[in-house]
């Protein structure tokens, strides 16, 4: 059972949490002036090419200039990895970009103090039930579909709809849904993007054009919303007349008025199922296990650093055992916070040292298994030989 709950102050900041029967499993803040770019499309013009970087500035009329690389420039090699494994080193910014020249980008990771945005000419447009990609033919599916006859489905119905020229990332919410839903969720993404190429050919035909913003991401709740209507969502309550309105219109254009119940409260509806003491203790450094030892975050620019303590547990058997005891413990409740905290990036865990490799390989499958309950894309790359796990998460929302 899943509830959605939007708060917004007096200065309008918003807290948006979704509630999985009375716990709080994902929190999202969204600052007042804060205003988050990623996924935003602009027409952008080249400023510098950097040809020993094999990169580039792009001003999309923010106050810095956005960064692109070469790999987010040329076409994508793979539907897997993209072009993370290519060999990057064949290709010559110089011969696709050149300064003062207009360029199609997308917000894909937004700005901090230290430094711009990072775009991409890649554009990923997300429906109800695909994510659609242009200039692309790969068509993948969500890992959390498992069952093959529902992926061979999907995959049919997708492929037949798609015009030549478009991928799709086939979303899990589209499990067991009609075709005709599938379908119409695909040709309003492609009316979307159309739109977008259109606006940006009729900009880039003018002698001297400013960069433009073509699309707006849909905002914290928009994303939420999008997300998880379509899962075990059966409420959502808001203490604000405007977000009711927006919440009201979604439900109406995907025709599921009537099955989600909206609440207006007035009152503090953080104190719902304790909402506001569940955000406290996600923001500890140090989270207490159930066996009596303890985790700690440090986030830093680079990746993020847990690290794993026995800290009061001492065990009744032998060591090996005690050890297992609390990193299995551990990586249950990494996994949570981990979704709970919305990390992203290159996440680094220091277990306590495991002397045994069948000890070592339990933990991996507990981890992996607790992280199955993430609706972010995570990747378990292994124990380096320092013997630290190193994994990835992709943000779900994120202004870091």
């Amino acid at each position: 059972m899943q509830e959605i709950i939007i708060n917004q102050d007096n200065e309008n900041s918003k807290i948006v949490a979704l509630v999985e029967n009375g716990k709080l499993v994902e929190k999202y803040e969204e600052k007042a002036g804060q205003e988050r770019l990623e996924g935003n499309i602009y027409l952008g013009k080249v400023e510098n090419v950097l040809l020993g970087m094999q990169a580039a500035f792009v001003d999309i009329g923010t106050e810095k200039n956005t960064f692109i690389h070469i790999k987010d420039v040329i076409p994508k090699v793979s539907n897997e990895t993209g072009n993370k494994n290519e060999t990057l080193s064949k290709y010559d910014i110089k011969n696709y970009i050149r300064s003062g020249m207009p360029i199609l980008v997308q917000v894909k990771r937004d700005s901090t103090n230290k430094k711009g945005a990072r775009v991409s000419t890649h554009i990923s447009l997300p429906g109800r039930f695909i994510v659609l990609m242009p200039e692309t033919e790969f068509i993948t599916i969500s890992k959390k579909i498992e069952k093959e006859a529902e992926k061979k489905r999907l995959l049919g119905i997708v492929k037949e709809v798609l015009p030549k020229g478009y991928g799709a990332i086939i979303r899990t919410s589209a499990q067991e849904r009609q075709k005709e839903l599938i379908e119409q969720d695909i040709q309003k993404v492609i009316q979307e993007y159309e739109d977008i190429r259109k606006k940006a050919q009729e900009l880039e035909k003018k002698e001297k054009f400013e960069p433009t913003l073509l699309y707006k991401n849909d905002g914290i709740v928009g994303k939420i919303l999008t997300d998880l209507v379509d899962q075990e969502l059966i409420r959502i309550v808001t203490n604000q007349e405007g977000i009711a309105k927006e919440v009201t219109k979604f439900l109406e254009d995907t025709g599921l008025q009537g099955k989600v119940k909206l609440e207006l409260k007035h009152e503090d509806i953080l104190s719902i199922y304790d909402i506001g003491e569940q955000i406290e203790k996600a923001n500890n450094r140090k989270i207490w296990l159930k066996c009596g030892g303890f985790i700690t975050i440090d986030k830093t620019e680079a990746l993020t650093a847990i690290d794993v303590n026995s800290g009061k547990y001492i065990g009744n058997k032998d060591l090996e055992q005690t050890v297992y005891t609390v990193n299995k413990e551990a990586s249950i409740e990494i996994a949570k916070q981990l979704r709970l905290r919305d990390i992203g990036g290159i996440v680094i865990i220091d277990y306590i040292d495991m002397e045994k490799q069948e000890t070592k390989q339990k933990i991996l499958e507990t981890l992996e298994e607790a992280l199955k309950k993430d609706r972010s894309k995570t990747q378990i790359i292994g124990f380096t030989p320092l013997d630290l796990l190193e994994m990835t998460r992709k943000h779900m929302c994120s202004n870091d």
